[in-house]
């Protein structure tokens, strides 16, 4: 059990962050006709707009609100006099919300995809399992919302913030936070590096199109001089 924890929650990470990288530059290098969302609306239109703005709001929520809960340091939300069972109940809420709507959200396309028969036809198995893989990693992290009610000190958020700032800083010894946290965080934990495995085979690299596109708005403007009639 020593072995798979120092396997899974230290080297499996930057496993996966290795493959969510070079993944992603290794497809957009060979295979960029394929970069793209591939959307469904020409074929089925109904829920899509709806479970579309709900899903990625959800989960556009959980990922930055994970980044800034377990990557600000300590120190920092000391400074700021924000104690750590006050800030478990803002992640416990937040969360709650986020990912309420991201699962509604998600259901609602699962739905969509697996009952129309154009789109199941039209499905391919990645589809259908970054969907479910998807939706399991965010019922564990719903769940854990309970876990977290049970004792709200905020010790366990606590260590889960030491480990992945040991994890980005290269630390040795950051098995050694994520060892006594519960069961249920640790399957979320890794359900959810998983994803970062899975991006660069599955159409979730359009992401990666929707935070470039920020780069244009401070481009310069394209000037377009009308024709001109005379020879």
């Amino acid at each position: 059990m020593d072995y798979l924890l120092q396997f899974v929650f230290g080297v499996y990470p930057y496993i996966a962050l290795s493959i969510f990288l070079l993944g992603s530059l290794v497809r957009f290098e060979r295979e960029q006709y394929s970069w793209k969302s591939e959307s469904s609306q020409l074929l089925h239109r109904g829920q899509l707009r709806l479970g579309s703005n709900l899903f990625h709001i959800g989960i556009l929520g959980l990922f930055f609100g994970h980044a800034v809960g377990l990557l600000t340091p300590v120190m920092v939300w000391d400074a700021l006099g924000v104690t750590h069972s006050f800030k478990q109940l803002v992640a416990m809420s937040a969360g709650g919300a986020m990912g309420t709507l991201c699962l509604i959200g998600l259901l609602l396309l699962l739905h969509r995809r697996l009952t129309n028969p154009r789109l199941a036809a039209n499905s391919t198995w990645r589809d259908k399992l970054v969907l479910l893989w998807l939706l399991a990693t965010l019922l564990l992290g719903l769940s854990t919302i309970w876990v977290s009610s049970q004792h709200r000190d905020g010790h366990e958020m606590l260590l889960l913030m030491t480990w992945a700032q040991h994890i980005v800083t290269g630390r040795g010894d950051a098995v050694s936070y994520i060892a006594p946290t519960s069961l249920i965080f640790k399957l979320h934990l890794f359900m959810g590096m998983s994803v970062f495995i899975l991006f660069p085979f599955s159409r979730l690299v359009h992401v990666w199109s929707g935070f470039g596109a920020v780069a244009y708005l401070g481009r310069a403007w394209q000037l377009v001089r009308p024709r001109s009639s005379g020879r």
